[in-house]
């Protein structure tokens, strides 16, 4: 009788499963001992150690196609083809590693779309005290902005980050939201464009928040979607916006016209 253990034993032993052991027998990578007298298949220690060393391989990630190549290859290619299999892990761990944090941003509505920069310049809004409904306006024109002009996003929060430490901007903002319930035939609406269009004036790198998206595009199209997303603005609202950049254009810059004109 030949010594050694059965197919369950050795399964047992090694950690994996019969099914297992057969799934290896089937793939070749650990050969099938013959039976004994009794009609049993005896596992010795060749056999056991075979199955050991396909275990911890497969465990470490190598694929089963790969694995008897490996063992019967001389140290160097055993060498090389290890450090292949830890180049395609490591490359699969980036991978799951940013479909996680994806999952984790999806969790935060602000961090599913927008980069953490502009999340903390929606928080700035917030502590500032501009209205909830004004930040989620802001948030979806970022959104869209990032989408339509990607490689101007990032100097305008540079921009934004400028306009929103100016406390004469912030006040002439909060003074817009206010003039959003006005008659939109209210004078002082103009009174707010002229001022607004004066600070912006005044200051080169403040007036860049309106100018550097649409600079980005040869077309209209996209700076008008992004500069009237969601335009369910009231009528004043609507007024102030074309008279703020009305008073630019007159004063020589360039915003491009979203009318058929």
């Amino acid at each position: 009788m030949r010594n050694g253990v059965t197919i369950g034993q050795a399964a047992a032993f090694v950690g994996v499963t019969v099914k297992a052991v057969r799934h290896y027998h089937k793939l070749g990578l650990v050969e099938e001992p013959e039976r004994d007298g009794s009609g049993y298949r005896r596992y010795g220690s060749a056999e056991l150690l075979r199955l050991v060393q396909v275990r911890t391989l497969a465990a470490a990630g190598v694929p089963l196609a790969g694995i008897g190549p490996l063992l019967d290859a001389d140290a160097a290619r055993f060498t090389a083809a290890l450090a292949d299999v830890e180049r395609q892990l490591t490359e699969r761990i980036e991978e799951l590693t940013t479909r996680r944090d994806t999952l984790h941003r999806l969790a935060d509505g602000d961090r599913a779309l927008l980069p953490d920069r502009a999340v903390a310049l929606l928080e700035r809004m917030r502590d500032l005290r501009f209205p909830a409904a004004e930040v989620a306006a802001t948030r979806e024109g970022w959104v869209l902005a990032r989408a339509l002009v990607p490689e101007g996003f990032d100097d305008y929060l540079t921009q934004f980050e400028h306009a929103i430490e100016d406390p004469g901007l912030v006040t002439l903002a909060r003074r817009a939201v206010e003039a959003a319930a006005w008659d939109p035939d209210d004078p002082r609406l103009d009174e707010l464009a002229t001022a607004a269009a004066d600070h912006y004036l005044a200051d080169p790198a403040l007036l860049k928040t309106v100018t550097g998206l649409q600079a980005r595009t040869d077309a209209a199209t996209r700076y008008a979607l992004i500069a009237h997303h969601g335009d369910e603005r009231t009528p004043a609202a609507a007024r102030l916006a074309t008279l703020f950049e009305t008073k630019l254009r007159a004063a020589g810059v360039y915003i491009p016209r979203t009318d058929p004109r």
